[in-house]
């Protein structure tokens, strides 16, 4: 992994990217942080082209976003528009709707949906990737598939070419009682993964920063430089301390894996 892709997740910061101006400050501290690019969640309703300028401005690349699922079935040439405004080629899809979450029909149905946007989406040279929670890895009878599974086996129907891809969360897989690492190299197409740690704070799982919970971090890193991840989004749901700390803390313990780009810089195009 190089720097330059290593991402901050704004979701993790939502309560200060309400407004352009709230923008403005909270990326340059991400910046002075050391990141170099950032996904777009969670960030108040402001001009696309404002946001490109603010981006722009602090030398942030747009590596992925989040949109809500109406959006997708109801404003996807809007989309397409914005994103190839913002030269951002992710567009990620943060959740199920809940009405898909209860059987394995509806996981296929959710997976025919997504098929058809990731179809779209494709034309126009942008990917749709799924990001998980734990909810996915229910499993629904038959072969005792798993929700995620469903997903994962329909996004290429009928062997062809995939449609759309995951956007491993790496909490949530642990957190779903599943293995991160089996999963991303499962999830050999992905380009985007979501690294959050998971600590034990008074018999309760909790959210916490890289290397400041129970992962297997090492194993982790080099199963995404396997598959040729791209971005390597850091993202806190909750944090146990300031936000802006908590993005530092997590950056910092990144470090000890990121590549000198004059040894590796042929290794990964981004």
């Amino acid at each position: 992994m190089f720097k330059k892709q290593i991402a901050a997740q704004l979701y993790t910061l939502r309560d200060y990217v309400r407004t352009a101006e709230e923008l403005d400050e909270t990326l340059g501290k991400v910046k002075a942080i050391g990141y170099d690019a950032v996904q777009l969640s969670g960030i108040g309703p402001i001009a696309p082209d404002e946001v490109a300028s603010i981006c722009s401005r602090h030398g942030l690349t747009i590596c992925a976003t989040h949109v809500p699922y109406e959006r997708l079935l109801d404003d996807l040439d809007a989309l397409i528009a914005e994103h190839q405004s913002w030269n951002c080629k992710y567009i990620g899809l943060g959740g199920l709707p809940e009405h898909y979450r209860t059987s394995r029909e509806g996981y296929e149905e959710m997976a025919g949906i997504l098929c058809g946007i990731g179809t779209k989406l494709a034309a126009a040279g942008l990917e749709l990737v799924y990001h998980n929670h734990k909810f996915e890895f229910e499993k629904f009878g038959g072969r005792g598939s798993t929700g995620m599974d469903i997903l994962l086996e329909g996004s290429t129907p009928q062997g062809q070419q995939a449609a759309y891809s995951l956007e491993l969360d790496t909490y949530w897989v642990q957190a779903g009682g599943a293995d991160p690492v089996a999963w991303i190299r499962k999830s050999e197409r992905m380009k985007v993964v979501h690294l959050k740690d998971m600590a034990i704070l008074k018999d309760q799982q909790v959210f916490a920063e890289i290397g400041e919970g129970n992962l297997n971090w090492p194993a982790i890193i080099e199963a995404c430089r396997e598959i040729g991840v791209e971005w390597y989004v850091v993202e806190q749901d909750t944090c146990q301390r300031d936000p802006f700390e908590s993005l530092a803390i997590s950056y910092k313990a990144l470090q000890q894996w990121v590549y000198q780009e004059e040894e590796h810089r042929d290794d990964v195009t981004v």
